[in-house]
């Protein structure tokens, strides 16, 4: 399965890589850097939401699967797309950024090297298609 975050924004440049340090200098601030959470435009976020989630007062379901709690919410640039544990996934424009981040509890979380081995990881994959975990 193959995420395609659908944007209407321009591609954001990839932050680029810290250069490696000389060899014989103080690796202190390359660990300090490194232990740093992500951020800039292009950094994708997830954020896992096991309740339900209303939107308007409307509660969101999946389409395939009809699911009515366990999401996972991907921030990327301006936009927010939900997951299902299906796998199925669209783009909703009613949670902004700033909700995004209202909905985020602690600052510190997981970094993974691509979203799909973050889908892999957190279940939301397919593979627990039409179970809930709590």
């Amino acid at each position: 399965m193959t995420l395609m975050l659908r944007t209407t924004d321009h591609p954001a440049e990839p932050t680029p890589a810290l250069p490696a340090l000389p060899v014989g200098t103080d690796p202190l601030p390359q660990l300090e850097y490194e232990t740093q959470p992500p951020s800039g435009p292009g950094v994708t976020r997830c954020l896992n939401h096991p309740r339900e989630l209303a939107l308007r007062g409307i509660p969101v379901m999946c389409t395939a699967c009809r699911a009515r709690r366990d999401w996972l919410l991907i921030n990327h640039g301006r936009n927010v797309w939900i997951v299902c544990r299906c796998s199925n996934q669209w783009p909703e424009p009613e949670i902004n950024r700033a909700d995004f981040d209202a909905l985020i509890a602690t600052p510190d979380g997981t970094t993974y090297p691509s979203v799909e081995q973050g889908l892999a990881a957190l279940g939301f994959d397919g593979a627990f298609a039409g179970t809930y975990l709590d």
